[in-house]
């Protein structure tokens, strides 16, 4: 009989204003989406449960992804950043495509979090892809803040939904995998990530 278990981890999500943080966490959890720009103020919690089977463990771990949305101001980084990154798992580091300022100020966010947190699992996210004529980064700039960060990367939409629930899935599962290779050890299959 498979064994179930119960899990809680913390996923922040970081980059500048109007990137599209609060956009992409309203795609995932909530299937919905609002082209008007609504500022977040401080820091927004929002939750969403997750399974992830270990079949040859015969384990399945029901996890609740707590998701930080925070301010997008470069101001409020260091007043905020020991609260908001306190306890994170695992980070997404959000930039708009249509905008290379963004891609550029992600090391400073990324470094925020790490001083905080340590190096913990970092997916970047090249949001805002379904403004294909308004692109002005290229994957070669993509691919190197990619590897500076070592860290995989992703092209979404919070506005179509391309990769969003695939992106958030993928580092759900990767931090679950994390808890329970600590505990099993690495003798086990990675669970697999659905493409849906």
């Amino acid at each position: 009989m498979t064994q179930r278990e119960e899990m809680t981890t913390k996923i922040c999500l970081v980059g500048d204003s109007t990137v599209g943080k609060t956009s992409l966490i309203k795609r995932y959890v909530f299937d919905e989406f609002d082209d008007r720009y609504l500022s977040t103020l401080g820091t927004k919690v929002t939750k969403r449960r997750l399974q992830v089977p270990f079949p040859d463990l015969d384990l399945e771990v029901d996890v609740k992804l707590l998701i930080f949305d925070i301010i997008g101001e470069k101001g409020f980084r260091q007043l905020l950043r020991e609260a908001y990154f306190q306890g994170a798992n695992g980070l997404m580091a959000v930039f708009d495509v249509t905008r290379g300022d963004t891609l550029d100020s992600l090391d400073d966010w990324v470094e925020n979090a790490y001083d905080v947190t340590g190096s913990i699992p970092t997916h970047l996210l090249a949001n805002k892809v379904d403004l294909s004529d308004e692109i002005v980064v290229t994957e070669v700039e993509v691919n190197r803040v990619s590897k500076d960060l070592n860290s995989p990367f992703v092209f979404t939409s919070a506005k179509t939904g391309e990769n969003v629930e695939k992106v958030f899935k993928y580092i759900g599962t990767k931090l679950v995998n994390r808890a329970v290779s600590r505990r099993f050890g690495d003798q086990h299959d990675m669970p697999q990530v659905s493409e849906e």
